[in-house]
């Protein structure tokens, strides 16, 4: 333990935040990228079991332009179940911010495990959770690399068409639950004037679409070129 003044602190607290910097300016940079990979389409119909009943991948969208799917270990054989979801899952899901935010940029999150809908409707009243959270009944969770262990997929869609434009699993799926996280890995971003951005791509300025989140109701998705049909 090293106790200093004051001054001292504060120059210490500099020198780290030089560093804090470039790290922020590498992440936005990284986000960038992530903006401009190859998308794949989706030709597979996959189905899942929702509140309502039978729904697709396009349904998930919920007729946002956007798609965020993690998938969560609330299964038959899971340490816990039915009572409760894996442990890391369930802490990852107590991370979620308020997903109006992210409706707020046309984009809708969603959980996806292999429990039946009412172990779910059971769990997320018991946990306090209320994303979308969808049975899987297909081969999703195999073909989208989430067969044996948790990720997070990014989808877009133009139109009917569906593609799937990010992955992420492991290690950086500790930095999703906020809202900026989760924009963060889709392909459109946050959306927001400052960011480096295909040409064309929605965007606003900072703050202007920002609200609390419940005085969304009805406000307009994003547009753009890339808006949806």
């Amino acid at each position: 333990m090293n106790i200093v003044s004051q001054a001292e602190w504060e120059e210490a607290r500099l020198r780290l935040l030089v560093k804090e910097k470039e790290l922020t300016r590498a992440r936005d940079a990284l986000a960038a990228e992530r903006r401009r990979m190859p998308w794949v389409a989706i030709e597979k119909p996959y189905e899942f079991d929702g509140p309502s009943g039978t729904v697709n991948l396009l349904d998930l969208f919920e007729g946002r332009r956007q798609l965020i799917v993690y998938r969560a270990f609330f299964d038959p054989g899971v340490e816990g179940f039915p009572d409760h979801a894996c442990k890391g899952c369930s802490l990852i899901a107590d991370q979620v911010a308020h997903v109006a935010h992210l409706n707020a940029r046309d984009t809708t999150l969603a959980f996806a495990s292999r429990g039946t809908q009412p172990d779910i409707t059971r769990l997320k009243a018991r946990m306090g959770w209320t994303m979308p959270w969808y049975t899987i009944t297909s081969d999703f969770d195999v073909d989208f690399g989430v067969g044996e262990w948790h990720g997070t997929n990014a989808f877009i869609r133009e139109g009917d068409q569906v593609f799937r434009t990010y992955f992420v699993d492991a290690r950086g799926d500790e930095a999703m639950g906020g809202t900026w996280s989760y924009l963060d890995i889709t392909a459109l971003g946050r959306q927001e004037e400052w960011e480096d951005s295909p040409e064309g791509y929605p965007q606003t300025p900072p703050y202007e679409w920002w609200n609390w989140h419940d005085a969304y109701e009805g406000a307009a998705p994003a547009g753009g070129c890339c808006s949806g049909s």
